[in-house]
């Protein structure tokens, strides 16, 4: 992909995220066709927003795929109600394990081993996941352009720190969603990873070989337990991880007019 295409690539991406909008495509002459190129754009969208990264989506890469997505420190979120661009009237979520981090994991010659990024580790987190990317029909949408687009993220909330979680069992757990006026969904949780590990450890050890590298502070998401969850707006919801914990939401429309306090996770 040419300089000149990623370039346009990601002024498109970036106008669509100031503006807060879904749209069409990118333009034929600026899709990406390979994860390399969507990765380049990804990199240029964060340089023209120059909004500081707060954290990564990870899952472990598939023979021809990667997946991975910066999330903004602006987009992160750990109080209700919490400002969403829903789908219809839902807002679009993933229920997922987080990991919060405590020293840098800068980029060097030797991978990290899975102890290290262990030991790198300040605290576990339950989380949601919002979907909501600059593509108004991402369905249609070719992975790379996915990819391009940080895979569909919109933002997090971060919910409460589950002690001793790496001492746990996090491969399987029931997903429960319950709200006040008798709202309920269940699913058998099963992470994608085998382990909400996995995904870190790959992250950190594709950021180190391209020169770059994790933050401490950052907060990694690694994947679903039950793909997405079409959840209402304007309803006090609890969201239950197995025995892991329960996180509690209430999902609000974005609006200009109403101004939202973030708390730090």
């Amino acid at each position: 992909m040419s300089s000149s295409s990623c370039e346009a690539a990601a002024q498109y991406l970036a106008a669509a995220r100031r503006a807060q909008r879904s749209g069409e495509r990118l333009p034929e002459s600026c899709r990406p066709t390979d994860c390399e190129s969507a990765v380049a754009i990804q990199y240029r969208v964060s340089q023209l927003l120059g909004t500081p990264i707060g954290g990564w989506k990870a899952a472990s890469p598939a023979p021809d795929k990667i997946h991975i997505g910066p999330i903004y420190a602006r987009d992160i979120y750990s109080s209700s109600p919490c400002p969403v661009r829903p789908r219809g009237v839902n807002a679009r979520i993933e229920p997922e394990v987080a990991f919060v981090l405590k020293q840098d994991l800068s980029p060097r010659a030797t991978p990290y081993t899975e102890a290290e990024i262990r030991a790198a580790i300040a605290e576990t987190r339950l989380a949601l996941e919002i979907l909501g990317g600059r593509f108004a029909d991402p369905d249609s949408v070719p992975f790379p352009e996915k990819l391009a687009d940080a895979l569909n993220n919109q933002a997090l909330f971060v919910g409460p720190a589950v002690p001793h979680a790496l001492e746990q069992k996090l491969d399987t757990m029931p997903i429960a969603v319950d709200g006040s006026d008798g709202f309920h969904l269940s699913r058998d949780g099963v992470h994608p990873s085998g382990h909400p590990l996995a995904p870190l450890v790959w992250l950190a050890n594709f950021l180190s070989a391209r020169g770059e590298g994790l933050k401490a502070g950052q907060i990694v998401t690694a994947g679903s337990y039950c793909g997405v969850l079409d959840l209402p707006l304007g309803k006090p919801l609890q969201v239950t991880f197995g025995g892991l914990g329960v996180l509690s939401v209430e999902f609000v429309e974005a609006n200009e007019s109403r101004a939202y306090v973030k708390e730090a996770h």
